[in-house]
């Protein structure tokens, strides 16, 4: 009998985590990576603030709280074990307002069902203390969230598949899924591929190759880009770890905040402005096919409705330094407009719905041999090797 070939569209760090486990839990298994860029981990995976999450934000009973609270202690003992990056700095979320007291509250409430580790309340000389140059009035102090590498962590993953007998073919785009006959036919920039079962984590491409594969069109990736600061060397020690504001419930963007890097240097972002290219890290990228897609789904017009002030204000952090800074640094007054340069960039793969709805939690189908992720945003990183668990342990393999 020849050997199982699963496919997995997706060469960022949630497709190369579900291809490890699979070599990993069913040795022999043929697993082929399919990834359209040159390199592992060239879009979300790579532009991110490399945040390791401790499960703070998500409602309890989600997939989001379930796996990152997984992941996270997953992902610490494999960096260990690796030898990668993971610096426990931990985090503040700081309430500036008395108007956000009452959102505090529910955060820590949320944070405390997740079983966020070592979280407390502090208030006062209690924010200076873990962070002598924080301004706020009350704060959760989370030590366990940490700070890693991410592309370094999808690499090293690549490399596990590879070990395993895998491959991870690069430069190799996905244009078509065909079934028959019980297997499944994968055309490719590169020629045709015959799988067994295939697993799509495309990311930012996401809802494009899973209607590849399975015709269902919905929800559609709307991008986001994230935009970030640099702060000068002079300043970057003011920040300790990480701190971030109380983040707004209608939205699944946590706000811009300041985080430190494994490399020693100190970020103020991401923003979250409408991109109208998939891949686009700059204001001015725009791509026809990316802005069709956008202005064809009703979904992006019905959010715009309810949202677009909040859409404005974005963009107009976007264009001015000062406008992103009167914000962030009112929790870090001693950093101010001098003090930082324009930075990368990201873009997120933010689902939306047919009726407007920003999709907040994993969305992940399997039917008839395929697994689609149609919406993985963060802590997707953080949890990757728990969505991996979670993806295989339901693939039927036996």
């Amino acid at each position: 009998m020849s050997a199982r070939i699963i496919g997995i569209v997706g060469g960022g760090i949630v497709g190369l985590a579900v291809g490890r486990e699979l070599t990993r839990r069913y040795p022999g298994t043929n697993v082929v990576v399919f990834e359209k860029e040159d390199r592992l981990g060239a879009h979300q995976t790579s532009h991110n603030s490399g945040v390791v999450h401790a499960g703070i934000y998500y409602r309890p009973g989600s997939l989001k709280a379930e796996l990152c609270t997984r992941g996270r202690s997953m992902l610490r003992e494999y960096c260990r074990e690796r030898g990668l990056p993971y610096d426990e700095c931990g985090k503040l979320v700081v309430a500036v307002e008395e108007s956000e007291l009452g959102r505090l509250d529910a955060l820590e409430a949320k944070a405390r069902r997740n079983g966020v580790p070592g979280l407390r309340r502090v208030a006062g000389s209690g924010i200076t203390e873990v962070e002598p140059h924080a301004a706020g009035l009350v704060a959760l102090h989370s030590p366990a969230t940490a700070i890693t590498d991410y592309a370094a962590v999808a690499g090293a993953y690549g490399e596990d598949i590879e070990k395993a007998g895998g491959e991870v073919l690069l430069s190799t785009a996905v244009v078509g899924v065909r079934r028959r006959a019980g297997r499944i036919t994968v055309a490719t920039t590169r020629g045709g591929y015959t799988v067994d079962r295939l697993v799509v984590c495309a990311g930012l491409q996401a809802d494009r190759v899973s209607r590849l594969a399975d015709g269902v069109d919905g929800p559609r990736i709307v991008p986001f880009r994230g935009e970030y600061l640099s702060v000068v060397e002079t300043k970057r020690d003011l920040v300790r770890g990480m701190i971030y504001p109380v983040p707004d419930p209608r939205y699944p963007f946590l706000g811009v905040h300041f985080t430190r890097s494994v490399s020693g240097e100190l970020e103020i972002g991401p923003n979250a402005v409408l991109a109208f290219r998939r891949e686009g890290y700059r204001l001015r990228d725009v791509t026809p096919a990316d802005l069709w897609g956008l202005v064809t789904w009703p979904g992006f017009w019905r959010m715009g409705l309810r949202h677009w002030r909040t859409g404005l204000s974005e963009l107009w952090g976007s264009l001015s330094v000062r406008a992103y800074m009167r914000s962030a640094s009112r929790y870090v007054p001693d950093i101010g407009v001098a003090d930082v340069r324009r930075a990368g960039a990201g873009v997120r793969a933010q689902a939306v719905d047919r009726d407007g709805s920003l999709v907040d939690d994993f969305r992940i189908h399997q039917e008839d041999g395929v697994t689609t992720v149609r919406n993985a945003p963060s802590p997707a990183a953080t949890s990757s090797l728990a969505i991996a668990e979670y993806v295989v342990d339901r693939m039927g393999l036996g």
